[in-house]
């Protein structure tokens, strides 16, 4: 069992526009698949949540006939709980329903029971329950930009949530509006976008407007932010401050994915895509790229991967967990899951024939710590 602790359980959760999958191992080789779970229904956020006792999966499900909700597990997919409420409601006087869950984030360590999600309509919510019950957080909402901020191809999205492990910090990336930054918790929230570039606007470099694909946070420095953006890819030493490029080395600037190790500093993977107006891997070869000096310089990954691929990945379809060396992980449109035990080096088919995969992640659940039954 390579990279885990013996008796350690490696659980992949992987949301589909039909239903959710959940994948268990213990040496994160040989796979054990069930489901699927809420078959039909759109799963497009999870979050695997090991900082408890007891691991808990959350999953953001949509149901075009009961509409959103977020539900979860504790036994990893034998039963789940559905509030009543859907767990994220707005306020009366709004005049707002929820679209679709699109980011499940639990906070650190040093703050149990915090999870954060990321909706449409873009909104950012706050649940201090272990995901049980959301509230909406109203200074976000409230901001003066909100009217201004427009709906990227896949939707009006608050994408991704990043909370510092160090602070009151919390980066929120939107599709369209950027990165958006709080120093206070959720109190107040500005722009942070210096240096990213909007090219599709008639003033390439505003406040506010790019289109964010995907952003990440280093292990080491809490300050240092990765983003994959709608063409260009970025890193700020600064909290979002401002931005430099990041993309020489890769073969195209376009995509969705950027991942940051969960513990060694300087360490990211993306995947890129050819372009906007072709959202294909470069020569319909997929292939993974790895930084290991913070985007400075890049290493093509494709051992294991299919010779021929036209499949795109989406933000929030790849993973990493937390197991030394780190496990990457992603999905395709195309329905194929493929993992790497090895930080990416080389790879293999998890799971195939799987519809439109939306979203992926990973957890290592520590030996005991799966219910009886579970897995």
């Amino acid at each position: 069992m390579w990279g885990m602790e013996n008796g350690d359980t490696a659980v992949l959760a992987i949301g589909t526009r039909k239903g959710l999958w959940l994948a268990t191992s213990a040496d994160r080789a040989n796979w054990n698949i069930t489901g699927p779970h809420f078959l039909m229904d759109e799963v497009a956020a999870l979050a695997i949540d090991t900082r408890g006792g007891t691991p808990r999966i959350l999953a953001g499900v949509m149901s075009w006939h009961w509409g959103p909700c977020v539900v979860h597990s504790d036994d990893l997919g034998a039963t789940w709980s559905e509030p009543e409420d859907g767990a994220v409601r707005f306020p009366e006087g709004t005049g707002e329903a929820l679209t679709r869950v699109w980011q499940l984030q639990p906070d650190s360590a040093g703050r149990p029971g915090v999870v954060w999600a990321g909706a449409e309509p873009i909104s950012v919510w706050k649940s201090t329950d272990g995901g049980g019950h959301f509230e909406l957080n109203q200074p976000f909402w409230d901001h003066p930009h909100r009217s201004e901020w427009g709906a990227g191809f896949g939707g009006a999205a608050a994408h991704t949530v990043l909370p510092s492990p160090a602070d009151d910090t919390v980066h929120v990336a939107i599709s369209t509006a950027g990165v958006y930054r709080t120093d206070d918790g959720g109190a107040s929230w500005a722009p942070r976008n210096h240096g990213i570039s909007a090219y599709f606007l008639p003033d390439p470099n505003p406040e506010f407007g790019q289109c964010v694909h995907k952003a990440a946070r280093d292990a080491g420095d809490p300050r240092r932010l990765y983003v994959q953006n709608h063409h260009g890819v970025y890193r700020s030493d600064d909290a979002g401050d401002t931005w430099i490029s990041i993309a020489d080395g890769l073969p195209a600037d376009f995509g969705f994915v950027m991942l940051a190790h969960p513990s060694r500093p300087g360490t990211i993977w993306t995947i890129p895509l050819k372009a906007d107006g072709e959202r294909i891997p470069p020569d319909g070869h997929l292939a993974v790229y790895r930084s290991s000096d913070a985007g400075d310089t890049w290493t093509r990954l494709d051992e294991g991967l299919p010779d021929a691929d036209f499949n795109a990945v989406l933000r929030d379809a790849a993973a990493v967990d937390t197991a030394e060396p780190a496990g990457v992980y992603f999905g395709t449109r195309g329905g194929q899951v493929f993992g790497s035990a090895d930080e990416g080096d080389t790879f293999s088919l998890v799971a195939g024939n799987l519809p439109d995969v939306l979203c992926v992640r990973a957890g290592i659940v520590p030996g005991g710590a799966v219910p009886s039954g579970a897995s």
